[in-house]
């Protein structure tokens, strides 16, 4: 099925609305989902819907929370996202973030006890909109354990996602978005919904064996991701774990916390004019990437794309032609609309 963004961001609202969300919150969830979709992240997208609907049903997730301030001076602020949904205390601590980096030329916010926060590129953006530099490690402290370490075969961390954002004077920020792992949870989900193999080299079967079946990563016992650049990435990923887990105060990767899905995030936060003027900053960003895209292609007639290219330009072709719903995806969010009291011709 493909529909257009403006059809299907109100109807994802009225799934969280009729869920027990406020119209503020559900109209803010739902557009961060279809945003995710946008830009060519489905994992992030209305695929997480009738997970999100059932998390709020269990109490695992709770609507219309706030941030808690556990402490915080000048440039640091550690904050407590009580179980809220993430795409609500995500944009409450950059908010935060961008008050204080504002100010003070800095800013550090240590989240923790967040629902999950969606696409985590939606953080820097929203500093770069703001004119900030910022920089973002993610954990996920219980549930979200889904990648072995290098060497191993069982699940021991989360995905570990870190994104970066840079604004630059007279076009789109520079936009970083990753995972310490080969791919998210969430496109092994889209691959399943599809019928489709995962890549190679992404994810292996509980005697550590490469597998390309996503039915293998849910089996039991289950598979695990790899991850990215073998013990590169696990140490990045271990690195995450720290930062956003241990030191917000939010925990690292824990069976013992396995009952529900909960992120950390550390975010660092620069406001450029502190260090330098701004039309220095802005001139060497320019020149620089000038110099990076002025080289030879692989292929003639090919391009250098900066870190985020490639979701602004899925953005706009996504925007003009839809966004492709596999059907077992869209059965799946027309049932959970069902139940919570959606009727079949609203849904």
């Amino acid at each position: 099925m493909n529909l257009s963004h403006d059809r299907l961001r109100p109807f994802i609202t009225a799934i969280f609305q009729a869920a027990g969300c406020q119209p503020a919150e559900a109209a803010r969830v739902a557009t961060r989902l279809v945003e995710a979709n946008l830009v060519g992240h489905d994992s992030h997208g209305v695929i997480r819907v009738p997970t999100y609907v059932q998390w709020l049903k269990a109490g695992k997730v709770l609507a219309g929370q706030s941030i808690k301030v556990v402490s915080e001076n000048d440039a640091i602020a550690v904050i407590d996202g009580q179980f809220g949904f993430g795409q609500t205390i995500g944009e409450q601590a950059m908010r935060l973030g961008i008050e204080k980096c504002a100010k003070h030329g800095v800013a550090v916010i240590a989240l923790r006890n967040s629902g999950h926060l969606g696409r985590i590129g939606d953080w820097p953006l929203m500093a770069a909109e703001a004119g900030k530099l910022s920089l973002h490690f993610v954990n996920t402290s219980g549930a979200g354990i889904l990648v072995a370490p290098f060497g191993g075969t069982q699940r021991r961390l989360s995905a570990n996602p870190i994104a970066a954002g840079i604004p630059v004077q007279g076009r789109s920020p520079i936009l970083l978005d990753i995972s310490a792992c080969t791919l998210a949870e969430g496109k092994i989900r889209v691959a399943l919904n599809k019928g489709v193999q995962v890549p190679e080299n992404c994810i292996i079967d509980a005697q550590g064996r490469p597998t390309l079946d996503p039915k293998v990563f849910y089996a039991n016992p289950p598979g695990a991701i790899l991850p990215i650049a073998g013990h590169k990435g696990y140490g990045l990923a271990f690195l995450c774990e720290v930062l956003a887990g241990a030191l917000t105060g939010g925990g690292c990767s824990n069976p013992e916390h396995a009952d529900r899905v909960v992120n950390g995030m550390l975010s660092i936060l620069i406001d450029s004019s502190f260090f330098q003027s701004d039309p220095a900053f802005a001139t060497e960003i320019e020149r620089f990437i000038t110099w990076v895209k002025s080289s030879a292609k692989v292929t003639p007639g090919g391009d250098i794309l900066l870190p985020g290219e490639i979701e602004e330009r899925t953005k706009a072709q996504r925007t003009r032609d839809g966004i492709d719903i596999d059907a077992t995806t869209w059965s799946q969010l027309v049932d959970i609309a069902k139940t919570v009291g959606l009727s079949e011709p609203e849904a």
